[in-house]
């Protein structure tokens, strides 16, 4: 059975969507739809339902889905424990980074990677946190460089590398800047700028909020920091933001907490690792 057939079923499965897995795949539409429909002659069965533009599965393709993930895991683990019997470097190797690391921790580490291991074809892709980690678990990538997770699932392994401390910050003009010290229940007062509630960073300050039994005010949401940065800076609302984003237009508050977030790796428990992966994986862990 054809595991590039396999690879455009499961990507049409998750996406829902041809043209969207073919971009995942770096595939022609056509060549996506080729590989299902060759794939579906070889089973014998309908795997989508294709009614207008939607795409679902068919009963078959849920059952099958499943299986099918099952034999890509174990052909890309073959793969890479077949390549790791050779001391050479090279291929393809596939990771993600949450856009703050991608910015802010990694352009040095990539840089030396690229200088040592020219021969690695590097598939970099910027994801939030938590989809980061799904790709993990599905086996789309080897590992990912994120902000960890409190309670990672149970199929994953994290390796914290950097602590990143967090500051709790208001624009220049916020009526908390001529507090001094002020007390953590100030903020319920004041209206928010967070990451989406899905975000690690988001469930920091939910928790300190939740421990004290107050209601958070969450204005808007978005998981660009830089955009938060802004927002704060304007005035419309306090922030959660690493500390070394801090600049002459953010007041950083004082509440008496000490918070931070760890970032770091996330590997598959049962997948072993690329030669390239672990050369990449030396010197993140060096960098820190």
């Amino acid at each position: 059975m054809d595991i590039s057939a396999l690879e455009a079923f499961i990507s049409v499965a998750r996406f829902e969507s041809f043209s969207k897995a073919s971009a995942q795949l770096h595939l022609t539409q056509p060549a996506v739809s080729k590989r299902v429909a060759n794939l579906e002659q070889e089973l014998g069965v309908q795997l989508f339902n294709r009614v207008a533009r939607q795409i679902s599965l068919t009963e078959a393709g849920s059952q099958l889905l499943p299986r099918a993930q099952e034999l890509v895991n174990h052909a890309k683990d073959l793969q890479t424990y077949a390549g790791s019997m050779s001391t050479v470097i090279s291929g393809p190797l596939a990771i993600a980074i949450s856009h703050h690391i991608g910015l802010h921790r990694m352009p040095p580490v990539l840089s030396e990677f690229n200088a040592r291991y020219p021969q690695v074809a590097l598939d970099l892709r910027f994801e939030d946190s938590e989809q980061a980690c799904q790709a993990v678990e599905q086996g789309d990538i080897e590992f990912a460089v994120i902000t960890l997770p409190d309670q990672p699932p149970k199929s994953l392994i994290t390796q914290t590398v950097w602590q990143d401390p967090l500051s709790i910050v208001v624009g220049q003009h916020h009526p908390l800047t001529t507090a001094g010290r002020i007390k953590f229940a100030q903020l319920a007062d004041y209206p928010a700028v967070l990451p989406g509630e899905e975000t690690e960073t988001h469930q920091i300050i939910l928790r300190e909020f939740d421990r004290r039994q107050l209601n958070m005010r969450v204005q808007m949401q978005t998981n660009n920091l830089e955009t938060l940065k802004m927002l704060a800076a304007a005035g419309l609302g306090w922030s959660l933001l690493p500390s070394g984003m801090l600049n002459d237009r953010l007041v950083a508050l004082d509440t008496g907490l000490q918070l931070q977030r760890e970032l770091g790796l996330v590997f598959h428990r049962q997948r072993s690792l690329s030669n390239a992966a672990n050369a990449l994986r030396k010197l993140i862990e060096q960098s820190g």
